[in-house]
């Protein structure tokens, strides 16, 4: 897998910052760096592209572009495109939609939770009046209030993929996208089998459809009626309330490892992230990471050189 994007200028000294004590003494003509981890290849150009390549670029690459929308506002796919503003209609205000989103996917403690729910016309207003959007524009304080007035009045259906089991099914052939996939696909096959009367399927595209359809091509049972949309969360009510029901059950989650480690876990994969990493293997051995975090990530091997292992 290749990913390429160009970076914006205050997003550039992050990534040196973030990088710099694993770039290599030599790099490609025209970079800046290159970083090269045992599943993906980072290289930053002086044009301000930044090249992702091997199995781990889409992890690699979900980082900075989490940051480049929080602190920019950009909107960049997984494959390196970019949505541009449009007029595009934000909500599908008049019809009935099962809608699927996931949180958890780009931290390293936690779980990843997938979500789907179905939003009738007649509670377009209900949600509307919550404020009811993208979860990641949302505080965790207002998640906390909302999310239990949706989970009251509307149908819904929640899958947490813990990180032992994660850890055990990630491979080479089964990447984050095609896990991904397969916990939309399962959410979303337990909405359809209720015979709700839905007008769409919404899924955020995270990947391209073909390929969404190969990753569970060997699933007994499919959902494959699916309207895929970039920023689907700004557009679908149903995406919206999946993505509030997500966070708010990560969240739950999150607080319940911590009390359990007597040690706060952070969410996201930044360097204070490999702070509680180290905390936790003095206080438990480095075993207990593979319970608790997603091993693919590259905080496992800072954390290892943090605990001198």
């Amino acid at each position: 897998m290749t990913i390429v994007f160009k970076i914006s200028d205050n997003i550039k000294p992050l990534m040196m910052e973030f990088y710099k004590d694993r770039m290599l003494d030599k790099k490609p003509p025209y970079s800046v760096f290159q970083v090269k981890e045992y599943d993906c290849v980072i290289t930053l150009y002086e044009s301000g592209k930044v090249m992702f390549q091997g199995i781990g670029a889409d992890i690699e690459a979900s980082y900075w572009i989490e940051e480049e929308r929080i602190k920019n506002g950009r909107h960049i796919n997984i494959d390196g495109t970019e949505k541009k503003n449009t007029t595009e209609k934000k909500i599908l205000l008049n019809e009935n939609t099962i809608g699927s989103d996931e949180v958890g996917t780009g931290d390293f403690f936690g779980p990843i939770v997938v979500s789907a729910t179905y939003v009738a016309k007649e509670n377009i207003d209900f949600l509307t009046s919550l404020g009811v959007r993208d979860s990641k524009k949302i505080t965790d304080d207002k998640i906390k209030k909302i999310a239990p007035q949706i989970i009251k009045k509307i149908p819904y259906t929640t899958f947490v993929l813990n990180n032992a089991t994660y850890n055990k099914n990630w491979s080479e052939d089964v990447n984050m996208n095609k896990i991904k996939a397969i916990l939309h696909n399962k959410v979303l096959v337990s909405m359809k089998d209720k015979n709700y009367p839905y007008d769409k399927i919404v899924v955020d595209q995270f990947v391209y459809p073909a390929k969404y359809y190969e990753h569970i091509k060997q699933a007994s049972k499919k959902v494959v009626d699916i309207t895929f949309m970039t920023k689907a969360e700004d557009k679908c009510l149903a995406v919206a309330a999946a993505s509030i029901i997500s966070r708010y059950v990560f969240l739950g989650e999150m607080e319940k490892l911590s009390k359990d480690l007597g040690i706060k876990v952070l969410k996201g994969a930044g360097p204070n992230v490999d702070l509680v990493g180290i905390e936790i293997v003095k206080k438990y051995g480095f075993n207990k990471l593979y319970e608790v975090a997603k091993m693919n990530f590259k905080n496992k091997d800072k954390i290892k050189k943090g605990c001198n292992l």
